[in-house]
């Protein structure tokens, strides 16, 4: 949060209280550590490395499907906890080349984990999942609707 959200905007004045602000500069000049110290670093997750996916739906079943280009299917893990299901996957570094030079390097390399909430019901061991061409597919059987049963209510005895 903002330190000047909290300050009150009077009408045609700016700021109220245009005296000193303690807080207020301290407030900046640790934004300004911070962005200085940050600035250079690559970002702590890369959207590369996250897969983006694709979720359909159809009366019989939930399909995912993923992009993971360059990996195969020992790379990915599918796990299945109560409703949740988790991608996780990691692409690995080429072999290192110590004869050469790098003065760019674009490709990422990393772990990655998605983690989708699937419906009450589902049965773990019928989702089934395949990889080709670098994009996975994941599909998730629907459980059976739940069954309405009418109860004959007797007069006591």
């Amino acid at each position: 949060m903002n330190l000047r959200s909290l300050i009150p905007v009077g009408r045609d004045r700016g700021l109220v209280g245009t005296g000193y602000q303690p807080f207020a500069t301290l407030q900046r000049e640790i934004d300004r550590l911070f962005d200085d110290f940050t600035r250079g670093f690559p970002a702590m997750t890369s959207p590369d490395l996250t897969p983006t996916l694709d979720v359909t739906e159809t009366d019989k079943e939930i399909e995912i499907t993923a992009e993971l280009p360059g990996l195969e299917e020992k790379e990915v893990q599918i796990n299945v906890a109560g409703n949740f299901l988790t991608i996780k996957g990691e692409k690995k570094a080429e072999k290192e080349q110590k004869d050469k030079d790098y003065r760019l390097v674009e490709r990422n390399y990393g772990s990655f984990s998605r983690t989708l909430e699937l419906p009450a019901g589902i049965n773990p061991d019928q989702i089934k999942a395949s990889i080709a061409k670098g994009v996975l597919t994941v599909t998730v059987p629907k459980p059976a609707p739940a069954q309405t049963k009418k109860i004959e209510v007797k007069a006591a005895a």
